[in-house]
């Protein structure tokens, strides 16, 4: 199911409430850039669908940890589809920019997202979280987010991360450091865009 798919199979109540969320955007980016001024018009297409597409890539878990959320993407966008489906999964939002973690509380205010937990720490300081499920969206290279997403999933977890047009060099110079399991499924929003699925993560040994 694709991104575009998946918001037209959700009940209207979570169209709404994307809608809203989209409307938060604008209304805050103007104040501290959540998202390019490029983008601003292409907003839905280009960052709502988009994170959109993590939500039938993930397994089913009880907590979801979003790594670099900044302005929700794709963080709050996938705890508006779990609400949605009824499901009870808590989310953990790591953001170090202290406006955009206000930012995030306000939203998930707003949106009655009362299971989304906002961390406003680096995220290789704050505590880990042991997620079932980590996703990071233009956050950095693989071989340096690897560090980051290990810290905070669960030993048996699966990582979602959106890689743009490098994404194949980039696997090939994190596997030079560790070792994990791997499907790549292409972006419905961007021809150059893949999702890459990774389980199993660990560190290689000399």
């Amino acid at each position: 199911m694709t991104g575009l798919e998946a918001i037209e199979d959700v009940s209207c109540e979570t169209r709404e409430k994307l809608r809203a969320f989209e409307d938060l955007i604008l209304k805050w980016t103007a104040r501290i850039n959540l998202i390019a001024k490029s983008t601003r018009p292409v907003v839905r297409e280009r960052h709502i669908i988009d994170s959109v597409q993590f939500w039938p890539l993930a397994p089913d878990t009880d907590h979801w940890v979003d790594l670099g959320s900044g302005g929700g993407l794709p963080g709050l966008v996938v705890a508006i589809m779990a609400r949605g489906e009824g499901r009870t999964c808590r989310f953990t939002l790591i953001e170090s920019d202290q406006r955009k973690a206000t930012f995030l509380r306000t939203a998930a205010r707003e949106l009655d997202l009362p299971h989304v937990t906002v961390l406003n720490h680096r995220i290789e300081d704050a505590l880990p979280q042991f997620g079932g499920v980590v996703s990071a969206r233009a956050l950095a290279p693989l071989s340096a987010l690897l560090p980051m997403v290990a810290r905070h999933l669960a030993a048996d977890g699966t990582a979602i991360l959106a890689k743009g047009k490098s994404a194949a060099a980039e696997i090939a110079d994190a596997r030079q450091n560790w070792r994990f399991e791997i499907e790549a499924f292409p972006s419905t929003t961007d021809e150059n865009a893949s999702l890459l699925r990774l389980r199993r993560i660990e560190r290689a040994e000399p």
